[in-house]
């Protein structure tokens, strides 16, 4: 059963912003329109000549238990900068402001914290409005799905940053110790949290290669795709990328006398393998090397009960 949500984006011209969001998983509808100026039923000449206040803005009607408001914020901060004030991309006005217009008061709560957690990768001021929706008129029926009618027409934004995976940090969590120690085997602890590794070709997915995904096996947080795995002489599970490039970090590991870069889960801070940089050069030229009993592995059929529903499209793709 589908929960329909709305939430209301303006990121400058919304011919652009219109286009990319209809390309996100979980967005239902997208609708081109003026919120929130000073007149009722405004025209396309009245926003740009006549100081109407409107912002050019787009409805997007999206499938909460798809993709959640956090989620779909953080695809929003993507195409935008949100320091700039009046403008974005070529256009200029008070009409290519930025900001987000909510409905619901819980929604301005998850908003102005996705903004505070955005404001630490910016030196400048954050000035994106946040405001209750006001009112919302539709565009003209030209403005809407602008791109598709004109594919060579203006956008100031990149549309392919809709194909990249999100992976929501609040969605996980990490159990503490003793609980952590009750839900793993005692292989499973002693990788992830002690940095031991297993031994090479004896270990469960070095040779594995059904759809799915592979998940942290201390907080489920999604780490790689199947579409990601490929054959190497390792012994170890070896991958091409992560699904999302935050969901990683690293640590310049000297131990054994060698130079290494350890691969370390985002939320559960839990020791997986390490990358190196003899992999397929088609596939990017990085072999994630990964111990089997730092992951799960999601079959594809089970991943919408799971809760993993929002990336059955990249494995079928």
């Amino acid at each position: 059963m589908e929960n329909l949500q709305k939430i209301y984006l303006a990121g400058g011209c919304f011919w652009g912003v219109e286009a990319y969001m209809e390309k996100i998983s979980g967005i239902v509808n997208v609708v081109s329109g003026y919120a929130n100026g000073k007149t009722e039923n405004p025209t396309y000449e009245d926003v740009i000549y006549r100081g109407t206040g409107h912002a050019e803005t787009v409805c997007v009607t999206y499938d909460a238990n798809k993709i959640e408001l956090p989620t779909l914020l953080k695809y929003y901060f993507r195409i935008i900068d949100p320091t700039s004030l009046n403008k974005q991309g070529n256009d200029r006005g008070t009409q290519y402001r930025t900001g987000i217009y909510y409905e619901r008061d819980k929604d301005k709560e998850i908003i102005e914290r996705e903004i505070e957690q955005l404001q630490k990768n910016y030196s400048k001021k954050i000035v994106v409005e946040v405001l209750p929706l006001i009112r919302f008129d539709r565009a003209e029926d030209y403005h809407q799905n602008y791109l598709k009618k004109n594919p060579h027409g203006y956008c100031h934004i990149d549309l392919s940053k809709a194909d990249d995976i999100i992976i929501n940090e609040g969605d996980y969590s990490k159990l503490p110790d003793e609980k952590l120690k009750l839900k793993l085997t005692d292989k499973q602890y002693k990788v992830t949290q002690l940095g031991d590794t297993e031994r090479a070709f004896d270990n469960e997915y070095w040779d594995f290669f059904e759809p799915g995904i592979y998940v942290d096996i201390t907080t489920g947080e999604p780490l790689f795709s199947s579409k990601d795995k490929f054959t190497s002489q390792c012994g170890w599970p070896s991958f091409s990328k992560p699904i999302a490039p935050e969901v990683l970090n690293y640590h310049r590991d000297n131990s054994f006398n060698m130079e290494r870069i350890e691969v370390i889960s985002r939320v559960g801070k839990a020791h997986l393998g390490h990358v190196f940089d003899d992999g397929p050069r088609e596939l990017g030229g990085l072999r994630y090397c990964i111990n089997s009993a730092a992951i799960e592995f999601i079959p594809l059929g089970s991943m919408e009960e799971k809760g993993y529903g929002s990336l059955v499209p990249i494995i079928e793709k």
